[in-house]
Order: C-alpha cells, then sequence, then structure tokens
C-alpha cells in the first residue's frame, strides 16, 4: 500500500497576500471551496496580521465568519499576537499558525522584532490557543539562508524550531524562503531536528521553486522520512521580505510527483487544476506552474489530462 503525505495548502494566504490586485471576498472564498472538493485536508485561509500590513487579507474576519467549512478539512489562520489571536478566534477560527525565522534580520524585516521577541509574542497566542483546543503550527523561515545574512546553519533553525514546540506548537514547518534549498541539505536539517527532540512526524517542509529545487527537495524530505509538505495552487505566491523569492512549489506538480511516485494524498490533480486555473483567472494572468501548462498524463494512454 501507498504510504500518505499530507499537503498542506497556502495559497489562498502566503498565495494571495503579496497581490497587488485587490480579490474579492467571494473569489477567496469560492478559491477555498475548490480546493476543499479537490480533496485538500488542510487550507490555510487567511492571516489575521494588522490589515494596514498586508491589505489583500484585510477582509481575514469576513472571509472567515461567512466560510462554508468541508467536513474533515483544517483551515488555519496565521496569527502574529495577541490583537490577532482575539480577531481569529471571534471570527470563528479553530487552528493556527505563527511564523517567525532562523535569523534576526529576517524577522526584523518582516515582523519587526528579533527572532527571541517574536517567541515572547508568540507564548500567549499559543497558550490561549492551546487552552481552546486549537491545532497550532508555528513557522520557521529562513531555514536554509536569508536574503540577508547568506547561508543558515541546520543548528540554528533547529534551535527555533525546538522553541516553538517547546511553546505547545502541534508541528514545525521549515520553510526554505528565498529557494536556495538543495536535496543534500534537507536530510541533515530533518535528522538534526530529531536528535533535538522534534518528533519526526511533527515536521513539516515549506520549499519554494525560486531556483526550481522544490520538487527534489521534498523527494528528499520523503527520502528522510517526512510525511507533510506546503504548497500552493497555481504557483502563485512569495515573500516580499526576500527579493527574488517569488514562487511557492505549485500543488499540482506537488500531486503530479506524488501519484507518479506511487505516494497517496488523497487529492485530485484535476480538481486542483481546476482551482488553479480559477484563482489564475481571478488574478489575470495565465497558469504557469509545469503541470498547469501540460496537464497530467495518463500511463496507459499516453494521453495528457486535465488540460482546459
Amino acid at each position: 500500500m501507498a504510504e500518505t503525505v499530507r499537503v498542506y495548502e497556502v495559497g489562498p494566504r502566503d498565495g494571495l497576500q503579496n497581490e497587488a490586485t485587490a480579490i474579492p471576498t467571494a473569489t477567496k472564498a469560492r478559491f477555498i471551496d475548490l480546493l476543499a472538493a479537490a480533496g485538500l485536508r488542510e487550507i490555510e485561509a487567511t492571516s489575521f496580521v494588522e490589515p494596514r500590513a498586508i491589505p489583500q487579507l484585510a477582509d481575514a474576519d469576513s472571509l472567515l465568519t461567512g466560510l462554508t467549512r468541508a467536513p474533515g478539512v483544517r483551515y488555519p489562520v496565521l496569527v502574529p499576537n495577541m490583537r490577532g489571536m482575539d480577531r481569529a478566534e471571534a471570527a470563528g477560527a479553530d487552528a493556527l499558525a505563527v511564523f517567525t525565522a532562523a535569523t534576526d534580520a529576517f524577522t526584523t524585516a518582516n515582523i519587526g522584532m528579533t527572532v527571541e521577541a517574536s517567541l515572547a509574542a508568540f507564548a500567549p497566542v499559543l497558550e490561549r490557543a492551546g487552552q481552546l483546543g486549537w491545532w497550532r503550527r508555528g513557522y520557521v523561515s529562513t531555514a536554509f539562508g536569508c536574503p540577508y545574512t547568506g547561508r543558515v546553519e541546520p543548528a540554528q533553525a533547529v534551535e527555533v524550531g525546538r522553541r516553538l514546540l517547546d511553546l505547545g506548537v502541534d508541528e514545525v514547518c521549515f520553510g526554505d524562503t528565498i529557494g536556495v534549498g538543495v536535496p543534500s541539505q534537507v536530510g541533515p536539517l530533518t535528522d538534526l531536528a530529531i536528535a533535538a527532540g522534534i518528533p519526526l512526524e511533527r515536521i513539516a517542509f515549506h520549499f519554494h521553486d525560486t531556483r526550481g529545487t522544490a520538487l527534489a527537495n521534498v523527494a528528499a524530505g520523503l527520502e528522510a522520512g517526512v510525511r507533510c509538505f506546503d504548497s500552493s495552487a497555481g504557483g502563485t505566491g512569495g515573500c516580499p521580505y526576500a527579493p527574488g523569492a517569488a514562487g511557492n512549489l505549485a500543488t499540482e506538480d506537488l500531486i503530479y510527483f506524488l501519484d507518479a511516485s506511487g505516494w497517496e494524498s488523497g487529492v485530485s490533480l484535476d480538481g486542483v487544476l481546476t482551482a488553479a486555473r480559477f484563482i489564475a483567472d481571478a488574478l489575470g494572468r495565465p497558469l504557469a506552474s509545469k503541470v498547469g501548462q501540460a496537464g497530467g498524463w495518463d500511463p496507459g494512454s499516453g494521453a495528457a489530462t486535465g488540460r482546459r
């Protein structure tokens, strides 16, 4: 039997947060509905940051309140502080993520505080979420490299991940924020995290495809035993604080790779392509992912599948 891989969808939050063109709340909700219909069971819906900081997600309260929640689907939201926590709680959230990094330079540019200060800010958020029984995730950005300080040693990223675990997160997600990581780095980071006390089943990876290495890094992660990977339908998203970091791993590319490699995800490639094309149309641009352009492939007939 094929082993199961969790695909954690970040398109509605990370994929859209930097888009300059305002996207209607109803369009975002439809995008999320299509992702759930495709079989995705973890969809990061929005972010409760200060609305002036990320105008595209200023409608987080109304989006989450009005969202039709599919059975068995988790809809985490990004929560930066207790103000955001209060909003998320009022909007009916029941899962969250907090976001720090492996370097002070990046957290200062991203959220205006050091790593240590960010952990202090997250502590009451995670405590409150725990009291409410919410699922909690912690991101360690720039786990492989920082746009301001260069190479990041794995131990530096792992230490931040361990601190997040101590604060109560259920999962630690290591992010290759600027897309500089290569497969030979993935296994050692995973091994070091396990040695530091982060259980393998609570480790996830968020690879950017900036330099074309995301799927190779996923393969290395699978070999290391990791079974959760982030992706964004259509490959949308990037990081405004990391020059050149555009391009999350496209969900359709990840699903094609997993399907063809014998892994089970429970996600329909055709369904993801429908969602990816929907949001690409809403953004007014063609779908740029590899599988989005070529479609899937039926090994029985040799024909491309899922093409428009």
